[in-house]
């Protein structure tokens, strides 16, 4: 497939056959997307290959948590997890919500999850000092991860970027035996998608780029 091809239908893939990604498969992408680019080429990031069921079910229960607050705030029309807008749901609406199953149940369906951490030591936290939640330090994890996507979506197969199991960082550090100066950037369940998508809905250009400044005109060709 042509790169921009690629770029286009990349999905977020939650649902998957049950065909195996091999590990043959698994060197090709992870050989592909280790050029991702990495400050200071320190290459702090890690991906640790989930094929064991039981793990796999264990991962799912610790993004549970996660999932019901996000349930909860969806139910509710918040935008969740946000750090803005404080949440008008209470801790018993999210003990009480169950959690969507998409969220939780693509990590038991796909043959494989890839978890990715990234090692706190090597990076450049520029916004260490910045009164808000950071963001900075994914500047060298998730371009790799995202490597990995489009290079999965180039061999035929599928899946998305989730986070929820990072609300429970330390447990997913004792369950897979990650230094605790490696934080948990994104699991990935990875599979042949059940429907591939190939046409995506995405804002135009004018939407989101500006011209000079935040509130420039939008940018159009010229």
């Amino acid at each position: 497939m042509e790169l921009s091809d690629v770029m286009r239908t990349t999905f977020a893939a939650r649902e998957f056959t049950a065909d195996p990604v091999s590990d043959a498969a698994l060197q090709d992408i992870l050989e592909l997307a280790r050029f991702a680019p990495s400050g200071g080429n320190r290459q702090g990031n890690r991906v640790i290959i989930v094929r064991d069921a039981e793990t796999r079910n264990a991962l799912a229960e610790l993004a549970a948590p996660a999932a019901k607050r996000y349930t909860a705030q969806v139910k509710a029309g918040e935008s969740p997890w946000n750090t803005i807008t404080p949440t008008a749901v209470s801790d018993a609406e999210i003990a009480a919500t169950a959690p969507a199953a998409r969220l939780t149940d693509s990590f038991r369906q796909a043959p494989v999850c890839l978890v990715f951490v990234v090692d706190l030591a090597v990076v450049a936290s520029m916004d260490q000092f910045v009164p808000r939640v950071g963001v900075i330090s994914g500047a060298s994890i998730y371009p790799f991860v995202w490597n990995v996507l489009l290079a999965a979506r180039q061999a035929g197969f599928g899946g998305t970027i989730t986070t929820l199991a990072a609300a429970e960082e330390p447990k997913v550090q004792a369950l897979l035996n990650i230094p605790k100066q490696f934080a948990v950037a994104a699991v990935v369940p990875l599979g042949k998608p059940v429907k591939q998508l190939t046409k995506l809905r995405r804002n135009p250009v004018a939407d989101f780029a500006t011209v000079g400044r935040f509130d420039g005109p939008p940018f159009s060709e010229s």
